[in-house]
């Protein structure tokens, strides 16, 4: 049987791939990374870069160049075989990258090179590379005794199938809820695009009827316009309570045991390697110099933002009690009557506003931005292997006709596919015997899809995240380091790692970039000058409730793991409770079980660490306000960023780099002020 993750071609051959070749190629490619290793270090000293490291970089590209489509089709294309192929490798790719970390030899062998006279010769991302490298033995185990480097191993195996298994039970209580509605009466006050999505989506299954469910458009078109206040309750709740105890399928998808495990391995990894507590193991990768530093920021941030995010509320309850006459606002009606009050003061509807964004302008539009600030080109690549008809394929050349990238592009939202909204690396950049290795990305939204004729539509905040995504993309793909360990987004503190792509969110709100990123879907008619206006005034509308909120999930994810107590559990929702008591307006039902679908921080690479959201908000308004002082087009301030961030990747430490492009340390008050909120 040929394996076409073993076959070398450029790009991953997703139409061959079936879930019978993962584990044979895995094994295959592991095998023979653990061989170069052994090769290596027979050779014995005096041990080089080209000697040691570039084989063993070699040998794990291609180990992970397999990988990435098998974990990308895991997560868009989801199959019960894929699922189970995928999860028979992930302990085995946990043991490799535990017992490489814990070779002895091998770290004495980077030691050597650290140490050695040609330490000096290296250039600035080979020496970043290394010096990462040793860190990584010791959060790895290398110091330990025997028995406890078992332990680790088995942590680390344990702490891989657990994320897994969260990831999954999520999005199969996701896809699991679904209510066919037959009497459209129910369904008042969706607007029209909502509706023929909601009958699509009921056609597609053979339905007649209005089929909702738990995927994102299909919640927040509810939430934000179904007059039936019942059916938004319901819909709140099955949504709210997904994968946990409260869940009407709990005995099938219940993520509370899960949780629990994922934080007692997290707390017993950490303080086998000398630490007290997870959050203080998270932050030895991180910018972040402290504990302490990260609850003070955001403790401070949430001190500055409580008052305006009190009269936020207030200013709702009372709307929705004068206006409406609802005197009891709870949670499933925040959504409903913030869309009311918005168009009451700001004559200000989203369903006027998606108008204007169809994908088919924005698209265009944001690769014409990107051309304006760092003179690159974009366009479409028409043959290529896809894993589904929805994915587009697209290159990146710069002003001197040099190629730079390519990514994948999967827009909307279907059954099977996770929810939310990333960046992946499928090929990263590095330097081999033929020349440079060019990047290609993953960049993945669950948007509404496309209705009939109509174009699909996005809504703004959807502008923002595919420009949010395109930012990570960007410093993937633009980087200019060849050695993998520190190219895009690689040996990026994980704290700065969303400074590229909160940055872009800024041209979502600056009239020259909206000209090119918007039109009318059927009248081509430019967005308005009254409705940005609208927009503008609007912009800020609730961003105190916004901010608690964004705070209150990044307290609660730091303090369950900083304040993890082994003969007390997790105490999740109690830490959650008293974090709402101190930071957040908004209190939900007791049946809300928000941390059962909090994939960022027990599924993703976020633990203790979704602080980082916030924190990179600091770089990314302060880098974006010297844009607001030269102008938002200015090429020469555009290149400066390309060059001193976009382009080092890793091979520098984070604050140098802002520093090198800003000429100075990230101050707080452009956050503040693009947030509406008065110091």
């Amino acid at each position: 049987m040929t394996n076409p993750l073993l076959e070398i071609t450029e790009l991953p051959q997703f139409s061959k791939i079936k879930a019978e070749h993962v584990v044979p190629a895995i094994e295959q490619l592991l095998d023979e990374a653990r061989q170069t290793i052994t090769k290596q270090l027979q050779n014995g000293a005096p041990y080089s870069w080209q000697s040691l490291v570039e084989p063993i970089e070699a040998a794990e590209d291609r180990l992970n160049k397999a990988w990435s489509p098998v974990s990308h089709m895991n997560a868009v294309i989801n199959s019960d075989d894929m699922r189970e192929a995928y999860n028979a490798c992930l302990p085995k790719l946990s043991e490799y990258a535990t017992e490489t970390g814990q070779n002895l030899e091998l770290y004495q062998a980077y030691k050597s090179i650290h140490d050695s006279a040609e330490f000096a010769s290296l250039d600035r991302g080979q020496q970043k590379m290394i010096n990462n490298a040793l860190r990584d033995f010791h959060l790895s185990g290398v110091d330990l005794p025997a028995d406890k480097q078992a332990r680790y191993k088995e942590i680390s195996q344990q702490l891989s199938k657990l994320a897994s298994q969260f990831e999954e039970n999520l999005m199969d209580a996701t896809n699991a809820w679904q209510k066919l509605i037959t009497d459209v009466e129910q369904l008042q006050g969706l607007p029209e695009s909502a509706l023929a999505q909601a009958k699509q989506s009921a056609e597609a299954e053979g339905k007649d009827g209005w089929l909702i469910s738990l995927q994102f458009p299909s919640y927040l078109a509810v939430m934000t316009y179904a007059d039936n206040r019942e059916l938004r309750r319901e819909h709140y709740q099955a949504y709210s309570t997904r994968a946990s105890d409260q869940s009407p399928d709990a005995d099938k998808w219940d993520n509370s045991e899960a949780m629990e495990q994922i934080l007692a391995l997290r707390h017993e990894k950490a303080q086998l390697l000398g630490f007290n507590n997870y959050a203080e193991y998270s932050l030895a990768t991180k910018m972040a110099d402290s504990t302490a530093t990260v609850v003070n920021f955001l403790e401070d941030l949430a001190e500055k933002s409580l008052a305006q995010a009190q009269r936020d509320l207030d200013e709702l309850r009372q709307f929705a009690a004068s206006e409406h006459g609802l005197e009891d606002l709870q949670a499933w009606d925040i959504g409903y009557y913030s869309e009311k009050m918005r168009q009451h003061f700001y004559q200000l509807s989203q369903e006027q506003v998606k108008a204007y964004f169809p994908v088919n302008r924005v698209l265009p539009g944001l690769f014409a931005i990107v051309e304006k600030l760092y003179g690159l080109q974009i366009s479409p690549i028409n043959q290529f292997d896809s894993w589904h008809p929805d994915a587009h394929f697209y290159q990146i050349i710069d002003k001197d006709q040099q190629p730079r990238g390519r990514f994948y592009l999967d827009l909307y939202a279907r059954a099977k596919k996770r929810g939310g909204a990333w960046m992946d690396d499928c090929v990263g950049r590095k330097k081999t015997a033929d020349g440079i290795q060019h990047p290609v990305a993953y960049l993945v939204c669950n948007f509404t899809p496309p209705t009939g004729d109509q174009p699909a539509l996005l809504t703004h905040d959807e502008v923002e995240t595919l420009f949010h995504e395109f930012g990570h993309g960007l410093h993937h793909m633009l980087t200019q380091i060849d050695h993998l360990g520190v190219s895009g987004i690689n040996g990026v503190e994980w704290d700065a790692v969303e400074l590229p792509s909160q940055f872009m969110e800024n041209w979502c709100w600056e009239k020259e970039a909206l000209a090119l990123i918007s039109d009318h879907y059927q009248s081509g008619e430019a967005l308005p000058d009254e409705l940005f206006a609208k927009m503008l005034a609007a912009k800020n509308f609730q961003a105190g409730m916004m901010m608690v909120r964004q705070l209150e999930f990044s307290l609660f994810d730091f303090k369950i793991h900083q304040d993890y107590d082994p003969a007390k559990g997790g105490r999740i929702y109690q830490t959650l409770q008293s974090i709402r008591d101190r930071v957040a307006v908004v209190k939900p039902p007791a049946f809300n079980r928000f941390a059962h679908s909090f994939s960022h921080i027990f599924a993703g690479g976020y633990a203790a660490g979704y602080y980082s959201y916030k924190w990179a908000e600091v770089l990314s308004a302060d880098a974006f306000s010297l844009f607001e002082e030269n102008g938002i087009f200015d090429r020469a301030t555009g290149e400066a960023f390309l060059h001193n961030v976009l382009e080092q990747g890793g091979s520098s430490e984070a604050m140098s780099l802002f520093k090198n492009f800003r000429g100075r340390e990230p101050k707080i008050d452009a956050l503040l002020r693009h947030n509406g909120i008065a110091v």
